[in-house]
């Protein structure tokens, strides 16, 4: 059974901790930023093949920083399962009559919202740099993508550290897996410019419907529909979320 009540005190919790770790939000935005002013100036005069004439590769490189930030955010989310379990919360919280399935929504619903603050800050930011949103319903719809994307990835991590005791492992693992999700999502560079076997197994990466949806909708260039890439998306996001969940039902967290 859903409890809604703990899952908004488990997204407060989530809240309440992000807010407060000013030094956390300055160090997850540090890295996606760097890679768009690096990246972004250093290429921005040349020629990228697959590329569009008229969109320059700033312009280009703003949707998949912010997909590598949500993917890079989302992932580690599931390392405060074990930090719980470490210092005895998460024991706390099993003893109390709530379902494990209320205990994993309201961290996932926690960790989506500050997961999706940081991908808005960063596209606010990279008007900065001379990146322009189209509009305010763009706006509104890239965030809709951003929380997709969050979900997707929060839902990813819970599987692995539901099975996981310790975070030296977890984050090994995770970043095992979460490189490869990211440069094959095309963030970086038109997919048209993969091989076509790579091609094909990018197709299976979730992020790359997140970030060709951004894309989309904030530069008015993507390589499927915009409509396929939400439908894609959202089912991804709610598999994940079900397995997550799944996972952390079955598992010994405690």
């Amino acid at each position: 059974m859903i409890d809604g009540i703990a899952i908004y005190v488990l997204w407060l919790r989530e809240m309440k901790r992000f807010l407060r770790a000013k030094s956390r939000i300055v160090g997850t935005l540090t890295l996606p930023l760097l890679f768009l002013a690096f990246l972004g100036f250093g290429f921005n005069n040349m020629a990228i093949p697959g590329m569009q004439k008229n969109v320059n590769y700033i312009t280009f490189l703003v949707p998949g920083i912010i997909g590598m930030s949500m993917l890079f955010t989302s992932m580690f989310a599931g390392i405060s399962v074990l930090w719980d379990r470490e210092f005895g919360f998460l024991k706390e919280i099993m003893v109390a009559p709530v379902s494990r399935i209320s205990i994993v929504l309201g961290r996932i619903a926690g960790g989506t919202t500050t997961a999706t603050i940081q991908g808005i800050l960063i596209l606010l930011i990279s008007l900065i740099i001379g990146f322009k949103i189209p509009g305010v319903m763009s706006f509104l719809l890239s965030v809709v993508f951003m929380v997709l994307i969050s979900a997707t990835f929060i839902g990813l991590g819970f599987i692995f550290a539901s099975n996981m005791k310790d975070t030296q492992g977890f984050s090994m693992i995770i970043n095992f897996v979460m490189f490869p999700l990211f440069f094959l999502s095309g963030a970086l560079f038109p997919l048209q410019n993969l091989p076509l076997w790579i091609r094909y197994i990018s197709y299976l990466d979730p992020l790359t419907y997140g970030v060709d949806g951004l894309r989309g909708i904030l530069v008015g260039v993507s390589s499927f529909p915009i409509i396929l890439d939400f439908v894609i998306l959202a089912g991804s996001s709610l598999v994940m979320v079900l397995l997550g969940a799944y996972s952390f039902e079955k598992s010994d967290v405690v």
